[in-house]
């Protein structure tokens, strides 16, 4: 009978493309995890990697078998969680998954308000971009995601609990003084840096000024907004930065200047994503409550 171990080496597999590592991933043996793959190719008649001393590769027919794997593996996910939803709430740890945008400046609120309304609760963060945090969740590799709207989510469910704007981040020398408000036809284009090719916040930022994909990022590419930052106190460009990180990035900096994005907003909104399946939604929403009220303190 195929076990659900043999599964998840085989997943592992398909995810390194390497013995070695998968074996590593799965703290197994490399011999232990070979032989259980073998016997899994024997029961199911047929090859699901082609292997040799250099590569490993995925057949057209294994990967017809790996691709139901992930669909089970997501299946026996949320059934371990079922049980879990019966417990008092957020009692039973989460994996959420988070982007870089986000997570560091939502985290510093949102644990201690986590620890005094629930001690006991354990969240795992991992960070990623959208991209590899949605196959994620879809896989069921996370229990919920935490993204920046509008991004696509085809098959996931979304709750949204904030929105902000942008702010124009410059040298306090460039912006005249008494400045609240800019549009995006005041911002000089050839001088904006924003975060490389991946990041939503690059999306995000262009469409709320409308700008083309191509007008920032003139020979470099940051993949922090702190990055980001320091490059304007160095007086090399300006940026644009989310209002959840207006406060931690130019805490006591003189030499930065925040000014208010004056285009239609919100300019991108903050959401939970979850499988529709997933049978923990109530606690998700509970963990969403939790979010908002410890970043409405940041505005008070």
């Amino acid at each position: 009978m195929i076990s659900l171990k043999q599964l998840k080496y085989a997943l592992a597999v398909e995810q390194h493309l390497h013995f070695k590592k998968a074996a590593e991933a799965c703290h197994v043996s490399q011999s232990a995890l070979s032989t259980a793959l073998n016997e899994l190719e024997k029961q199911l008649g047929l090859q699901v990697f082609e292997r040799d001393n250099k590569k490993v590769l995925v057949t057209p027919q294994g990967q017809e078998v790996l691709d139901r794997a992930k669909r089970i593996m997501t299946e026996v996910s949320d059934l371990e969680q079922l049980a879990d939803s019966r417990r008092a709430p957020l009692s039973a740890p989460m994996r959420v998954g988070m982007i870089p945008t986000i997570g560091p400046y939502l985290l510093p609120d949102l644990l201690p308000s986590l620890s005094r309304q629930y001690p006991d609760f354990i969240i795992n963060v991992v960070e990623e971009q959208s991209a590899p945090l949605v196959d994620m969740l879809r896989q069921g590799k996370l229990d919920a995601a935490i993204l920046a709207l509008p991004y696509p989510h085809e098959g996931l469910l979304a709750f949204e609990f904030w929105e902000e704007d942008f702010y124009w981040v410059a040298h306090a020398d460039d912006i005249g003084a008494g400045q609240k408000e800019i549009a995006s036809d005041e911002l000089d284009q050839s001088h904006l840096m924003l975060l490389k090719e991946g990041h939503c916040l690059k999306d995000h930022a262009l469409a709320a000024c409308r700008f083309p994909e191509q007008t920032a990022n003139h020979g470099f590419g940051a993949t922090s907004l702190n990055t980001l930052v320091q490059m304007v106190k160095g007086k090399l460009g300006t940026t644009l930065v989310p209002e959840i990180a207006l406060e931690p990035l130019l805490r006591e900096s003189a030499q930065l200047k925040a000014i208010h994005l004056s285009e239609p907003g919100p300019h991108r909104r903050l959401a939970f994503l979850v499988r529709p399946n997933y049978p923990r939604v109530s606690e998700v929403q509970e963990l969403m409550r939790v979010c908002r009220e410890a970043l409405d303190r940041t505005r008070e």
